[in-house]
C-alpha cells in the first residue's frame, strides 16, 4: 500500500560543502532533491573542475532556480542565463557560474 512520505531540505540527509557552495540533499520515492547554493564568484570550472577532473561538467541537470542568477556555457559555445522562476534542462558538457553579487539557490531533481 502506498504511503505518504515527508522530508525537508531544511533537515538534509546529506550536506556537501565546497568552496563557495553548499549542496543539501534528500531522497524521496527514488528521486533525489538537491538544494544547491552558490556564492558570488563561484564557477564550476574554478571550484569543481579540480575535483571532477573533467574539462567541463558531465552531469545532466534538471533544475528550478529559486533565487539569484546562473549563467551556463555549453562546450559548443551556446549560452543561457537563468533567473528566479526559470526551469533549466542542461545536458552534460557545460560550465556554469553565479552572476552578480547575490547567491544563486537552485532546486535540482534527479533519479
Amino acid at each position: 500500500m502506498a504511503t505518504i512520505e515527508k522530508k525537508s531540505l531544511n533537515k538534509p540527509e546529506q550536506t556537501h560543502k565546497y568552496e563557495k557552495a553548499i549542496n543539501e540533499v534528500i531522497t524521496a520515492d527514488g528521486l533525489t532533491f538537491e538544494r544547491i547554493t552558490t556564492e558570488p564568484g563561484w564557477q564550476w570550472s574554478k571550484h569543481v573542475k579540480p575535483i571532477a577532473k573533467t574539462e567541463s561538467c558531465q552531469k545532466p541537470h534538471l533544475l528550478y532556480l529559486i533565487s539569484g542568477t546562473l549563467h551556463v556555457r555549453m562546450d559548443d559555445g551556446k549560452e543561457e542565463e537563468f533567473g528566479p522562476g526559470d526551469i533549466g534542462v542542461i545536458p552534460p558538457g557545460h560550465d556554469v557560474w553565479t552572476v552578480g553579487d547575490k547567491p544563486a539557490v537552485v532546486l535540482e531533481i534527479s533519479h
